[in-house]
């Protein structure tokens, strides 16, 4: 026997119930994101009460100041946002990391002539606490990071860059190509100095290739010629990228 077709009877049934899933899909969802917002709310409250609680901890302590920015990432908070609102009021974060901005490009201008507008992350705090004094609390990496953060919202040519392991402060507008970035990887890698062998040999440069990324990096200022080695071979140095012991 021939099977019989479901029908027109049957085709509205499964429409019927394609539309009462996809509506109690939908019904779901909304609960979800509904929950999920009511969750949020409840977290931002525990978090303003723990920093009205916290106040000076957070402002005096660099460590757990770095917690709690933590913490407010994690549910989508950010106290920098503005200066005038409530986080900034409560914590003076507006003020602290301005003044702490102004601090660090001030250290960078300082430097600039040595570095050509780059300098180690580690560096940039030790020179913004040296401007600070020792009347005030020192302050972190994690700070002088987000204010870096909120300065390169700003247009202002100050980013952060990975170089190798290194977190390099950029204070002067422009790119660095990719070129550049192998480069100065390179020389991360053995203590800050490069020569044009090494570049050769580990990076599979052209002689032509090789001399554009250097001199590039040397027309900024970014790179030190050292023709003084025993071993006769020039040396590319960068500062920034130095081993400190």
């Amino acid at each position: 026997m021939r099977r019989r077709g479901i029908g027109m009877h049957g085709l509205k049934q499964k429409q019927t119930a394609r539309s009462h899933y996809r509506q109690f899909g939908e019904q779901l969802a909304h609960e979800r994101v509904a929950m999920m917002e009511e969750q949020l709310s409840k977290f931002r409250k525990v978090l303003e009460d723990f920093a009205f609680r916290h106040k000076e901890d957070i402002k005096r302590d660099p460590i757990f100041r770095k917690h709690f920015h933590e913490m407010c990432a994690s549910i989508g908070v950010d106290p920098l946002a503005s200066n005038k609102g409530m986080w900034s009021e409560l914590l003076g974060f507006g003020d602290f990391y301005y003044e702490l901005g102004v601090q660090a490009v001030e250290a960078c201008m300082a430097h600039r002539p040595a570095n050509g507008g780059l300098m180690e992350i580690d560096e940039l705090v030790a020179q913004v606490n040296k401007r600070r004094g020792g009347k005030v609390d020192s302050v972190s990496k994690d700070d002088v990071v987000q204010s870096i953060k909120k300065l390169s919202k700003l247009g202002s040519g100050f980013r952060l860059l990975q170089i190798g392991k290194r977190t390099i402060v950029q204070s002067v507008p422009g790119e660095l190509n990719r070129d550049h970035n192998m480069v100065l990887s390179q020389a991360e890698s053995q203590g800050g100095w490069v020569r044009s062998a090494d570049i050769e040999r580990s990076l599979g440069f052209t002689q032509d290739r090789m001399q554009q990324a250097l001199q590039a990096l040397l027309n900024e200022g970014q790179a030190w010629v050292d023709d003084g080695h025993e071993d006769g071979e020039r040396r590319y140095w960068f500062p920034y990228l130095r081993h400190v012991k």
